[in-house]
């Protein structure tokens, strides 16, 4: 049966040129994209995005107050892209402007959430390795490209062949907000968890100092989902261009640990402690003046947060949405967060954990 929504991607394509191409759907994540590939009869081949705004609630307002980004749902809180493809389409342009790779725009239908782009292809970091390429190379071009992006100052806006798109930061309220996520969804998850008025009252204070940090470190723009999956690698280009990037609509300004810590501390596959030492020590030689102690604390604190808040998200996408694969990327999730609450800065962190949340809890 053929849907709405099918006749208007038929239409688009029909008006961008490509109504005879092969259609091909990829498996499906977590968001609520859809990606087809699409193939010519000469073999070239585009990426078909398609992102239905009505299946999303609304992005932030840079106007908006912590309350009206509450109210507005959590794309607004969490200051996330909704699934725009202006958001993509914007964020591309700037990167590629970097001498950064990031797919060209084709086509584009913003109210409709439409948009054909640049196929990067098959090589994504995380299936290279898993056929035995270099996993260190592709880490240092990785850390590479990043400090290449950190390098250049941050527009305020981004401008696309959408139009234009803020650049807002990644601030307290969208960072203590993904942390709460970890309290509002792991004891749905695990109803022997029990955090009552005085557990959270603790746990607001030591999260919301961690987030006010991160906050005032936003100074890059960040990718902020920079990890193997997402990352292509692109072995007819050069130096840091080398390294495709997708799924980059929810950038933001934010701290610059925050993409390290998602590339090397990653969700979905293990990165060992000595690749990790080596890359952060790759980035490091490209600011030499960086007070590394400092810089290493807020590494650490805002990975444990990050790992809190995909530990809540996990949890929800398994209670909420049905999806229990999730559950085995979280025992990876729980060593990283115990790894991060050894580090000093985050003593009062670790006790909370420790006081409510058993060792056999975590997994």
């Amino acid at each position: 049966m053929t849907t709405e929504r099918d006749t208007a991607k038929a239409e688009f394509l029909a008006v961008a040129g490509l109504a005879q191409a092969e259609r091909r759907p990829l498996p499906g994540d977590a968001s609520t994209r859809n990606y087809e590939r699409l193939v010519l009869s000469d073999g070239q081949t585009f990426m078909l995005m398609d992102a239905p705004p009505r299946l999303e609630s609304p992005p932030c307002d840079p106007a908006w107050s912590a309350e009206q980004r509450l109210a507005a749902g959590w794309n607004a809180t969490a200051r996330l892209a909704a699934g725009r493809v202006d958001a993509f389409a914007a964020v591309a342009r700037h990167l590629r402007g970097l001498d950064l790779s990031a797919p060209a725009v084709h086509a584009l239908d913003g109210p409709l959430g439409l948009a054909v782009v640049e196929d990067f292809g098959e090589e994504a970091f995380a299936r290279r390795i898993e056929q035995g390429a270099d996993e260190r190379e592709l880490y240092f071009a990785a850390v590479d490209a990043l400090a290449a992006l950190h390098a250049a100052a941050p527009p305020a806006v981004l401008e696309g062949p959408g139009g234009s798109w803020p650049l807002l930061t990644y601030d307290a309220v969208a960072l203590k907000a993904g942390a709460d996520l970890f309290v509002e969804w792991t004891p749905k998850l695990k109803p022997e968890l029990n955090f009552d008025a005085a557990a959270r009252a603790v746990w607001d204070e030591l999260w919301s100092d961690i987030a006010a940090r991160g906050e005032a470190g936003a100074t890059v723009m960040a990718h902020r989902d920079f990890h193997a999956e997402n990352l292509i690698w692109l072995a007819d280009r050069k130096g840091a261009a080398r390294v495709g990037m997708i799924d980059f609509q929810d950038a933001l300004l934010a701290h610059p640990a925050w993409d390290l810590h998602s590339l090397l501390q990653d969700a979905r596959r293990d990165v060992s402690p000595d690749l990790e030492a080596e890359a952060l020590e790759r980035y490091f030689h490209h600011w030499p003046d960086l007070d590394r102690e400092a810089f290493m604390a807020d590494y650490a604190a805002l990975a444990a947060l990050n790992e809190a808040r995909i530990l809540g998200v996990f949890a929800r996408l398994v209670v909420r949405d049905g999806k229990p694969r999730y559950l085995e990327f979280m025992p990876r999730m729980w060593r990283q967060l115990e790894r991060n609450l050894a580090n000093p800065a985050l003593v009062g962190v670790k006790a909370w954990f420790d006081r409510y949340v058993p060792p056999e809890m975590r997994g």
